[in-house]
C-alpha cells in the first residue's frame, strides 16, 4: 500500500474524530457551526502529524533511542541541579520558573546532542563492564542489482568461494527483470531472460542460500535509489556493474563493489615485446590493420593482419593505451622464424 494512501486514510480518521468530538462535547467549541470547526481542527491535527512524519523521514530507530536516552539523561541532570537548592535564593516565582525551564531545555538539548554523537562503545563508560555485542556473528549480505545478475559472473565467483556471503535479491529487482523479459525489444527481452535463468541457477545452488527481500520503497521512483536505501537499512554490500550507481553509492557511504573494476584489477598486464595468440575478428580502421580480442575482452589492433580475418595469428605487443572504455593493445605480427618462447593468452 502506498504511503500517501495510508496518510489520506489517517487524515480522514482525524477529520471524523474532530467532528465526533464536536458533537459529543459541543460546549467545548463556542461557535455556531461546531461540527465544521471540529472537522477543521481534526484535519489540521492530522496534517500536523503528517508534516512531522515528513520532517522525520530517514530518522532511524537507533537515532530515536539515542535521542530518548540523551533527553532522559539531560532531564535527570537538570532535576538534580534544580533540587540542589542553588536557585532558592532567587526571589519571584516567575523568575524561578524561567530558570527551571532553561535548565531542563538546556540539559535536555545537551544530552540529545551528546547521545547522537556517541557510538555504542561509549555506553560502556556509563554502564561499566558491559559491552553491547551481537549474539551471533554478523551476516555478510550481498545485495545484487539487475546488471550484475544479468552479467552472470557473480554466480561463478560465489561458486569458487572468492566472494563469501548470502546473496540478497530485492523483490523490485525481480520485477525489473520480469519487465525486461516481457519487453517488446528483442535485446532487452534476451537480457531479462538471461537474468532470470541465472537467478534460477543461484536459487538451485544450496550452498549459496539466496534470499528474496520483500522490502520496497514506494515513494522512491528509481531502482538505484531503492537499492541504496535497502543496502543502508540491512547493512549489505552492494554488487553492481553500473558505474554511476557505484559512484552514487560511494558518495553516500555505501560499500559497493563494481565487478568491472574487479575484472580490470585481475587482468594480467601486457608488456611491450610479449607474444600473444589471438584470432583476428575484423578489419581495423586503418589500412592493413586487423582487430582481435583477448579472452577478457581486451581489444588488440594488429598491424599487417587485415588479410588474416578469421584466422588465429601470433603477435607481439608494441604498446598499450588505457581508454575510457578499457585497455587497448597495439601489436605487430610476430616473426616466427626469429622469435621463440611464445605465450598463449587464449
Amino acid at each position: 500500500m502506498n504511503m500517501w494512501t495510508i496518510r489520506i486514510l489517517f487524515l480522514c480518521l482525524c477529520t471524523m474524530a474532530g467532528y465526533a468530538i464536536s458533537q459529543v462535547r459541543p460546549e467545548s467549541l463556542q461557535w455556531p457551526a461546531s461540527g465544521f470547526l471540529g472537522c477543521v481542527i481534526g484535519a489540521g491535527f492530522g496534517w500536523l502529524l503528517i508534516a512531522l512524519d515528513e520532517m522525520l523521514k530517514g530518522f532511524s530507530l537507533r537515532a530515536f533511542s539515542a535521542t530518548t536516552f540523551g533527553l532522559a539523561l539531560g532531564t535527570v541532570v537538570a532535576k538534580l541541579v534544580d533540587g540542589s537548592g542553588l536557585f532558592d535564593t532567587v526571589e519571584g516565582e516567575a523568575v524561578r520558573w524561567i530558570i527551571r525551564l532553561c535548565l531542563f531545555l538546556g540539559f535536555g538539548y545537551i544530552g540529545i546532542v551528546l547521545a547522537m554523537r556517541s557510538n555504542k562503545e561509549d555506553f560502556s563508560l556509563i554502564i561499566p563492564y558491559v559491552r553491547f555485542v551481537p549474539r551471533h556473528e554478523p551476516v555478510n549480505l550481498l545485495l545484487l542489482d539487475t546488471s550484475v545478475i544479468i552479467d552472470g559472473r557473480i554466480t561463478e565467483l560465489m561458486a569458487t568461494g572468492i566472494i563469501d556471503g548470502i546473496p540478497v535479491v530485492p523483490r523490485f529487482v525481480l520485477e525489473e527483470l520480469q519487465r525486461l523479459a516481457d519487453s517488446s525489444d528483442a535485446l532487452k527481452r534476451e537480457r531479462g531472460k538471461r537474468g532470470l535463468d541465472l537467478l534460477k541457477q543461484l536459487q538451485e545452488n544450496p550452498k549459496l542460500g539466496i534470499r528474496i527481500h520483500e522490502g520496497d520503497f514506494p515513494e522512491e521512483k528509481g531502482v538505484d535509489t531503492k537499492l541504496i536505501r535497502l543496502a543502508r537499512n540491512i547493512g549489505a554490500r552492494l554488487y553492481t556493474n553500473d558505474s554511476n550507481l557505484a559512484r552514487i553509492a560511494s558518495l553516500q557511504d555505501i560499500i559497493c563493489v563494481n565487478l568491472h573494476e574487479v575484472a580490470r584489477a585481475l587482468r594480467a598486464s601486457l608488456v611491450p615485446g610479449e607474444p600473444i595468440l589471438l584470432r583476428i575478428a575484423k578489419e581495423g580502421r586503418d589500412k592493413g590493420q586487423g582487430v582481435g580480442y583477448l579472452p577478457d575482452g581486451t581489444m588488440v589492433v594488429v598491424s599487417g593482419a587485415q588479410h588474416l580475418v578469421g584466422r588465429e595469428v601470433e603477435a607481439r605487443v608494441q604498446s598499450t593505451i588505457q581508454t575510457g572504455s578499457g585497455l587497448m593493445v597495439f601489436a605487430d605480427l610476430r616473426d616466427q622464424e626469429t622469435d621463440t618462447g611464445f605465450i598463449s593468452r587464449a
